[in-house]
């Protein structure tokens, strides 16, 4: 095994040469997700689409993503990352193709779910990249700008896809095919900057075994929670093979990762405290921040009547949050150095947005929830980049990218958690809403409208779309009531990070050198 790093730093402008098509790749990634969520409702309405499979769109790409993070994180360590991250890109891209041709909801997840490899690999491997040119220290300073870009697609996707569904002449398959020329530019853009030394290791062996088992048993325990309540009961014998299955499979793929030469969670980094706590606390963030804002674009279209491209203005507060908190915060931890105080202070304003978002119904006021989403965005701005940068900054060069898509991989699990749980919740939430309001009216007629999806709203009869209309707004502040509740874990464990301070070198081994010659540790420009 040679691992040798003999180029000089970058300088200030190379490596914003380079981050120029890093966060174009993942700007086209986040793009894909955000442009979809004011889409979403057109979209299943169109393909006479069901709630459980409304929300399987958004969790069929954050299944494929989180199973595949942990594995791009492994490449990283191994092969050229330069290469990695294209591939996701051309990945990422025929999975954009596919689901803008698919013909009906099972199509479209299908799609994806194979989308969602490629943005696995961008999600893991953006952090991996940058974590390689740059010191802990002044991450901080250029994490700001990677949380700003996330803000623009949060911020331009639910814009954009809202304005192309409701043109006629466009219509919601290019909510897909609208990245494709943006990734190609990302393409071109990283062949030509980004250079990165290859640290090169023989007779590695990549754990796919513990990859597959971690895959296929949170399907297994995401397809109950998408399912019990509805067609069969919590307690029944399908629940019963399908908890017990799912959780036989985790307790194997820990057993295989604990005994494997190369696993794709390695366990000891995991047991340090400071990466065991980024870990809790990003799975808390990530099932609150994606559980409840993939719901966001529904409540407005279907809740309070408002168009895509409303819905997409009446989220800016959200992204807004994001943008203003992440480059500011940014530039504080690369000043001081320290990042605990951050975390802590994000994941505390989170659960105080998910909170006052818990009392909305389908008549709340709009000033309200939009100081609500404002919430919502500092608390993710401030904490969940940094939650990845904490654990890097524990952690040598060479186990980089193993422990920063382990961190992605679990809030990403999160996310996927999150969303399926609480789809499940609202889906229950909206039947029995439907189902109470109709016998109130005296219609004795199935909640689920027939053979109509109650997402397409033009199609129901106008006393019928009144009800659905307030089904959807009054249940959804039920699910972000359990967003908060979730959010509260995140805050126990900032709470018991231990502080320290960001190091100014690349690897731990030359931090650890600095400190032991006693020279100051300075900022590099």
């Amino acid at each position: 095994m040679s691992q040798t790093q003999t180029e000089e730093p970058m300088t200030h402008r190379q490596v914003l040469e380079a981050l120029s098509g890093l966060l174009l790749a993942l700007f086209v990634a986040m793009v894909s997700s955000t442009i979809v969520s004011t889409a979403l409702p057109k979209i299943i309405g169109a393909l006479n689409g069901t709630q459980t499979q409304y929300t399987w769109v958004v969790t069929a790409t954050l299944l494929t993503a989180t199973a595949t993070t942990p594995i791009w994180g492994k490449l990283a360590d191994l092969y050229n990352k330069k290469v990695l991250v294209q591939v996701s890109i051309v990945i990422f891209v025929l999975g954009s193709m596919l689901s803008g041709l698919a013909q009906n909801t099972g199509e479209l997840i299908a799609a994806r779910a194979f989308q969602g490899i490629g943005v696995g690999g961008l999600q893991a491997l953006v952090q991996v990249v940058i974590a390689a040119m740059i010191s802990p220290r002044e991450r901080g300073r250029y994490n700001g700008y990677l949380g700003g870009v996330m803000a623009v697609a949060t911020v331009g996707g639910p814009l954009l896809g809202g304005v192309i569904v409701d043109t006629s002449w466009l219509g919601w398959r290019w909510c897909f095919f609208v990245g494709v020329p943006v990734a190609v530019i990302a393409l071109v853009v990283l062949q030509k900057t980004l250079h990165l030394v290859t640290i090169k290791r023989d007779n590695v062996k990549i754990d796919y075994l513990g990859a597959g088992l971690i895959a296929v048993g949170v399907s297994v325990l995401l397809i109950w929670v998408s399912f019990v309540g509805g067609s069969f009961a919590w307690l029944s014998w399908q629940s019963a093979v399908m908890v017990a299955a799912g959780l036989v499979l985790l307790a194997l793929a820990v057993w295989v990762e604990s005994r494997a030469a190369e696993p794709v969670v390695p366990l000891d980094i995991v047991k340090q405290r400071t990466t065991a706590l980024s870990i809790v606390a990003s799975l808390a963030v990530g099932m609150a921040m994606f559980g409840g804002a993939v719901f966001l674009g529904q409540y407005f279209q279907i809740g309070r009547g408002y168009t895509p491209t409303e819905a997409g203005l009446l989220t800016i507060p959200l992204m807004a949050g994001v943008l203003i908190s992440s480059i500011v915060v940014g530039q504080l931890i690369t000043r001081t150095g320290r990042i605990k105080p951050y975390i802590v202070a994000g994941t505390i304003v989170l659960v105080a947005g998910f909170a006052a978002l818990s009392t909305i119904d389908h008549e709340t006021s709009l000033v309200f929830v939009s100081g609500a989403m404002l919430l919502i965005g500092v608390g993710v701005g401030m904490s969940m980049q940094n939650l990845v940068l904490a654990v890097q900054n524990s952690v040598p060069l060479k186990d980089i990218g193993a422990a920063s898509s382990t961190v992605a991989f679990f809030r990403s699990l999160g996310g996927t958690i999150g969303v399926s749980v609480l789809g499940a919740i609202l889906a229950r939430r909206v039947t029995s809403n439907i189902t109470e309001s109709l016998a109130a009216a005296g219609v004795h007629a199935p909640a689920g409208g027939g053979k109509t999806s109650n997402l397409n709203l033009n199609a129901l009869p106008e006393a019928m779309r009144h009800i659905v209309r307030a089904a959807y707004g009054d249940a959804t502040g039920h699910i972000f009531l359990v967003s908060a509740c979730i959010a509260v874990v995140g805050v126990i464990a900032a709470l018991l990070m231990r502080p320290a301070m960001l190091r100014s070198t690349l690897d731990l081994s030359a931090a650890k050198t600095t400190e032991a010659t006693d020279k100051p540790v300075g900022v590099s420009r």
